[in-house]
């Protein structure tokens, strides 16, 4: 079967929807008949999102990466900002995702 508004979830509502394909087929199928399917992925995705940008603001606050060090040195700036995202999208992934 076809889930054709899978695009329209979000990229963490679309994850966690192949995580589920993968590993639990019959929860999808469940959801589909129920009409739960998609509501249930968009709260995933919007849930995943809230935490992402929570982290990412705690952790650059309490590493120290704020707007001084973006007018003093941008690419360490940027450098630093891309270590905590891609380190917060890995707490999400584990705690929201892959569970």
């Amino acid at each position: 079967m076809k889930d054709e508004f899978i695009s329209k979830v979000g990229f963490y509502g679309q994850m966690y929807y192949r995580y589920l394909k993968e590993t639990r087929p019959s929860t999808i199928n469940v959801m589909r008949l129920k009409g739960t399917l998609r509501s249930y992925l968009e709260e995933v995705n919007a849930n995943a999102e809230e935490m992402l940008a929570r982290l990412e603001t705690e952790m650059a606050k309490s590493e120290g990466v704020t707007e001084v060090l973006k007018r003093r040195d941008q690419m360490e700036w940027v450098a630093r900002k891309n270590n905590i995202r891609a380190r917060a999208m890995e707490i999400v992934q584990a705690e929201v995702i892959y569970v």
